[in-house]
């Protein structure tokens, strides 16, 4: 059971924990111009060493399940080593969110690395508007990284995409979708486009509210799924004569919030409460020795109190959060 939990009654068994802000794509929504490295920040990324600590710290806490972000975290050379320090620190869940960049030739070893989920990052099954989206020409690698990790018997797939008006939300598009995972055991989710503190301009001429999506998928029969603790924000709809399930990330609805279960540590080592909080503290400095644990656990136990109710993105606050690639999303 997590030892987690803020003053609204929220549990948090569940942590996010990004690797590196660098990014190999560019896309539009993220890092239109590609990862530029930040100068206002010259703390190198997380080592194994801190990666261990802080994983022991929150198996201790009772968090069940770690979600490895970026930027794109299979970039560092230690990813698969950082996979089996999180599980042999007891996490029971460890998941990545990753954009699928060659995906076809890792597919093997992630298997064998004991990951337990992956959420790929696909804005649309046009290759053509993928490649625009992304900067990449490269949906066919990803589409067979999926199909290789299905065949090794790999079932815990969802794919992600940003929901961008009059790019990828026609009914074709949704058509496409629902043919996709008609066939394929995988979990499809449209996310809204989120406001940053660089993409303003981006998100007022492509953001669309997912209730476009919804209508749609109420107007073909799908049926609301509950979810599970440890489980994301994605609202879930099944079908009977599908085998995958299609999904809606709307944290711009009412009382996206109050079903809040994550925590975030970024790249450098910052505790972060909510992705558009504007609150967060380092916790780095108690990460460099083993006899530092308990004060860790005391501190971030101590900063559930600070996390507020919702994160007012409503409101246009998008807080510390300049893109999605510093925060890992």
């Amino acid at each position: 059971m997590s030892l987690l939990q803020d003053n609204f009654g929220r549990k948090f068994p569940y942590i996010r924990m990004s690797i590196t802000d660098v990014c190999n794509f560019k896309c539009g929504y993220c890092l239109p111009n590609g990862y530029q490295v930040d100068k206002s920040d010259n703390r190198k990324f997380l080592h194994l060493d801190e990666i261990r600590r802080l994983a022991i710290v929150f198996s201790k806490l009772g968090v069940s399940k770690i979600r490895i972000t970026g930027g794109e975290p299979t970039v560092r050379k230690d990813f698969f080593e950082i996979i089996k320090i999180l599980k042999d620190a007891g996490i029971k869940k460890v998941t990545i969110t990753t954009n699928g960049y060659h995906l076809d030739k890792k597919a093997q070893m992630l298997v064998n690395s004991g990951l337990n989920g992956i959420n790929i990052s696909i804005d649309s099954l046009d290759r053509n508007t993928f490649k625009t989206i992304t900067g990449h020409d490269r949906l066919p690698e990803i589409l067979r990284g999926i199909q290789n990790l299905q065949d090794l018997n790999f079932d815990n797939i969802k794919i992600n995409a940003v929901l961008l008006k009059n790019i990828n939300t026609s009914e074709k598009d949704f058509d496409t979708w629902g043919n996709f995972i008609k066939k394929n055991k995988v979990d499809f989710r449209y996310i809204e486009l989120m406001r940053t503190g660089d993409n303003l301009n981006y998100f007022n001429k492509y953001h669309v509210s997912s209730k476009i999506f919804k209508e749609y998928l109420d107007k073909n029969n799908w049926i609301y799924q509950t979810f599970g603790k440890d489980a994301g924000p994605s609202l879930n709809y099944i079908n009977p004569h599908y085998e995958g399930k299609f999904g809606i990330i709307a944290p711009y609805s009412k009382d996206f919030c109050k079903t809040c279960n994550r925590l975030r540590i970024t790249s450098r080592g910052d505790l972060r409460l909510c992705l558009f909080g504007n609150t967060g503290i380092s916790i780095r400095h108690l990460l460099q020795k083993d006899d530092q644990i308990q004060e860790l656990q005391d501190l971030i136990l101590g900063q559930m109190k600070f996390k507020k109710e919702s994160h007012y993105l409503e409101l246009g606050e998008t807080g510390l959060t300049e893109n999605l690639s510093t925060t890992g999303g």
